[in-house]
C-alpha cells in the first residue's frame, strides 16, 4: 500500500471515530442526561441503579483513547501533507485540551462527588449545585467534541482534494 492510500485510510478512520464520539456525546445528552439530572440527588441514585452493567464511563473512556490514538496516527501519517496536517493537529489539540484535560480537571471530580461520594458525604443542596455545574460544563464538552470532528473532517477533505482522481 502506498503512502497516499495509507494517509487517506487513516484520515477516514480518524474522522469516523471522531464522528462516532460526537454522536455518542449527543445521544448521551439527549437520552440519558434528562433522566440522570432530572431531580438530584434522587435521580443520581436512580441512575446508578440503572448503570449496573455498563455506564457512560465504560464506553467513553475507551472511545476517547481510540480517538486520541487515531488522531495521533493521522497526524503522523499526514505530517508531509501541510494542507491537511494543520487541520488534524488542530483537531488533536482541541481533543486533548477541550475534551481530555477539561474532562479530567472539571467533569471527573464532579462525577466523583455525584456518583461515588453522593449523599454519604455531601448535602442534597451541594449535589444539586454540583449536578448543575456538571451539566453546564458538559456543553463545553459537546462543543469540543463537535469542533474535534469538524476539524478532522476538514483535514480529510483537504487531503482528498490534493489527491488525483484515480
Amino acid at each position: 500500500m502506498d503512502r497516499a492510500r495509507l494517509a487517506c485510510l487513516v484520515s477516514i478512520g480518524y474522522v469516523w471515530i471522531a464522528m462516532i464520539a460526537f454522536g455518542g456525546v449527543l445521544v448521551e445528552t439527549v437520552l440519558l442526561y434528562p433522566n440522570i439530572f432530572r431531580d438530584p440527588p434522587a435521580s443520581l441514585s436512580e441512575s446508578m441503579g440503572f448503570f449496573q452493567v455498563v455506564g457512560p464511563g465504560d464506553v467513553f473512556r475507551p472511545l476517547g483513547m481510540a480517538t486520541v490514538a487515531a488522531a495521533v496516527l493521522a497526524a503522523i501519517t499526514l505530517w508531509r501533507r501541510p494542507r491537511a496536517r494543520w487541520w488534524i493537529l488542530a483537531s488533536l489539540l482541541v481533543l486533548a485540551l477541550g475534551e481530555g484535560l477539561f474532562s479530567v480537571l472539571y467533569l471527573h471530580p464532579r462525577n466523583t462527588i455525584m456518583f461515588t461520594e453522593g449523599l454519604a458525604v455531601h448535602s442534597a443542596e451541594f449535589l444539586r449545585q454540583t449536578a448543575a455545574e456538571f451539566v453546564f460544563g458538559h456543553y463545553f464538552r459537546i462543543a469540543a467534541t463537535a469542533l474535534t470532528a469538524a476539524l478532522a473532517f476538514t483535514g480529510m477533505v483537504r487531503l482528498l482534494r490534493t489527491r488525483p482522481v484515480a
